[in-house]
């Protein structure tokens, strides 16, 4: 259950607090939980919204916790930005995933091939990446973190400290790409 404490404005002298759970019923003296010991990000300082139509101000209090999932999304989807990555996760990810389209059973994850984990406020990600022939593997693995980290930090507001990538293995010419192939020229 997610408590919430209203403060009211300067109409009531002796700023009384009244606290209310998600319902809207009135709920003992609500406190910010701790944050979780792993896993989640957790912001326990209120937020003030003013500008109400009646003109007062309300202080809430409360968590936002954002899943260890959103961040493994947002960095996966940062790595397949970079010209050279060809798909994400590892062999054994891929061959799974594999069976799975053809039995139907899904779509495929967006957090494929990427772990994310946030400790104290800071996250780490680890991200496994399938590299185009053609490409200089370091450079597209370089561009990689420095997407991710990018990524994440502005869409998410947390400080990145790692981003660790491996290259799982290279993409040949030709080989299940789930780009279409481009017509060959047909004439002789």
């Amino acid at each position: 259950m997610t408590d919430v404490a209203v403060e009211q404005g300067q109409d009531h002298a002796d700023d009384q607090h009244e606290e209310f759970d998600h319902e809207g019923e009135e709920a003992a003296e609500a406190t910010p939980a701790e944050a979780p010991s792993q896993g989640g990000f957790t912001l326990p300082e209120p937020g003030t919204v003013s500008g109400i139509s009646d003109g007062f101000s309300v202080a809430v209090q409360g968590r936002i916790k954002v899943a260890d999932e959103v961040v493994e999304k947002v960095a996966a989807l940062a790595a397949l930005e970079i010209a050279g990555v060809a798909d994400l996760g590892g062999d054994l990810e891929r061959a799974f995933e594999s069976v799975r389209d053809r039995i139907g059973l899904g779509n495929k994850r967006a957090n494929q091939g990427v772990r994310a984990q946030i400790i104290n406020q800071q996250v780490m990600v680890d991200i496994t990446i399938v590299i185009e022939y053609g490409y200089i593997v370091m450079e597209v693995a370089t561009d990689v973190r420095a997407n991710v980290a990018r990524s994440v930090s502005h869409m998410l507001g947390m400080r990145v400290t790692e981003v660790n990538v491996t290259v799982d293995d290279v993409r040949l010419p030709g080989e299940g790409s789930e780009k279409p192939a481009e017509p060959e020229d047909a004439s002789f």
